[in-house]
Formats: C-alpha cells, structure tokens, sequence
C-alpha cells in the first residue's frame, strides 16, 4: 500500500513496487560493468571475468573512472587504495598496471557505485549524499570511509540490499 504524504496527498513511497523492481532486477539475465579509459574498454559480467581482470591489472587511469563516478577527489581514491601521488603520477605517466588488490578494489567499486546509483533510481545527487552521511546500519560509518577495503566495500553493498529491498540501512 502506498504511503501518502497528507499535506500534498502525492504518493511517495510503494514499497511493493520497490520489492517488484529490486526482483526484476536480480532476475536479469547479465549484469555487466565497463570501465572506459582513454583507448580501452575493460567488461566483465561474471566473476571469472573479473578474477581475468585482475590478474592481468587495471591501468592507473581507472581511477580516475571511479573517481569521476564516486564524485570523489582522485586523492581520496589513492587514499583507499593506500597509494602515495607520486606512484600514481608515475604508473599513469608509464602506462603501467595496478597490481592485483588495487585493481580488484577498483573493480568492486565500480560494481558497488553501479548498483547504488540503480538502488537510488539513477539520481547521482541522492546517492552520493547517502555516500558521505553516517549510516546506523555501518554502525555510524559513512559509506564512503568504508572503501578501503572489500570487507567495507561488501558492507556498503549489504546495505544497499537492504535499502532495495526496502529495509532500514
């Protein structure tokens, strides 16, 4: 049953069409992610394909893709990823590859910041506001201080669950 707002009497919430979508969701046959940086294309839909990615690296580029998508400074990905400026500088400068965790790290982010933005209905704003408040259900966190590692980044995501689905996070 929808919930009205009584001063408007707009409808601004049905959670069964939220349930319904977030089920449609989980139903699509492929889900797949791209990283896009200067002259190449980087795809997976499938966690073999992902293992793939990382054992062959990600270009230092790629973080420059998060943080254009996170609407996070490159510093703070570089602090998540615990990389000084100056290797940044240099692995981007000589086309060099992330090694296997950064580049695993990048690619679960960007898994992660596709699923919140569908969570959130596509509305970047919204879902990058959620991003920096603390959250009850990270026991007071902020989404985004939890990136640094998969266990944080698998957190933020549980969370998202439970926002889809309708839950309190």
């Amino acid at each position: 049953m929808p919930v009205k707002d009584k001063k408007s009497g707009n409808k601004s919430f049905n959670p069964k069409r939220s349930v319904q979508r977030a089920k449609a969701t989980r139903k699509a046959k492929s889900q797949k992610w791209t990283i896009k940086v200067s002259d190449n294309s980087y795809d997976w839909s499938s966690r073999m394909e992902r293992v793939s990615l990382i054992r062959e690296g990600l270009p230092y580029e790629s973080i420059e893709f998060v943080s254009d998508k996170s609407n996070l400074s490159i510093k703070q990905v570089l602090h998540f990823l615990d990389l000084p400026q100056t290797t940044y500088n240099k692995g981007k400068r000589d086309k060099n590859l992330l090694s296997g965790r950064d580049s695993e790290i990048i690619l679960v982010l960007t898994e992660l910041l596709e699923f919140g933005l569908n969570v959130f209905n596509s509305e970047k704003e919204k879902f990058q506001r959620w991003l920096q408040k603390p959250n009850i259900s990270l026991g007071g966190a902020t989404p985004i201080s939890l990136f640094d590692s998969l266990t944080g980044i698998q957190e933020v995501r549980n969370t998202l669950n439970r926002l889809e689905y309708g839950n309190l996070a």
